[in-house]
């Protein structure tokens, strides 16, 4: 039995190429704010660059090559998430802050970590993509086919649970 070779233009490889080679750096930081494991997020975005070779044919708008690219990205992740069973978000700068911030911050820091991991999955999705990979909310309403005004919300709704979350966590103290 042979292959199954992509029906896609010459053209849309190349875009698709180029597109997966200026934004891989992205793409690692994408999957490793969800799984916060190299090894995960490596294989994540090979699971979307593989994705996106076999199927760039099927994609109707090429002018939304990038934000298919990072939804494939994302579905990638909570495909990883889901059989692995863990719920994790963090990017990969700030976990590299959390091992060495200043002494007064480390606690804080944790207590973010923690919020943020305990978030429903759609506001953890808007909050990695807003403030993580520094998207407008226009990005993240394109790359998760959401309108704004739901984006908008979400963000606020996450925003409003990591505060009452982290004012819990204080309260204990």
């Amino acid at each position: 039995m042979r292959a199954r070779v992509p029906n896609h233009s010459v053209e849309g490889s190349h875009e698709l190429y180029t597109l997966i080679e200026e934004n891989k750096e992205r793409l690692y930081r994408l999957a490793f704010s969800f799984v916060r494991n190299r090894e995960e997020a490596l294989d994540i975005v090979q699971e979307t660059v593989y994705k996106a070779i076999i199927s760039v044919g099927q994609l109707r708008q090429p002018q939304f090559l990038k934000t298919w690219l990072f939804r494939i990205a994302i579905n990638c992740a909570h495909d990883a998430l889901r059989k692995s069973k863990r719920v994790v978000a963090m990017e990969d700068g700030v976990l590299d802050a959390m091992v060495n911030p200043p002494e007064s911050n480390r606690e804080e820091m944790f207590d973010v970590r923690q919020a943020i991991e305990r978030l429903d999955p759609k506001y953890k999705k808007v909050i990695i993509l807003k403030f993580f990979e520094d998207m407008t909310l226009e990005d993240v309403a394109e790359i998760l086919e959401l309108p704004l005004s739901t984006v908008k919300s979400r963000l606020y709704r996450g925003l409003e649970k990591l505060k009452i979350d982290l004012e819990e966590v204080e309260g204990l103290e």
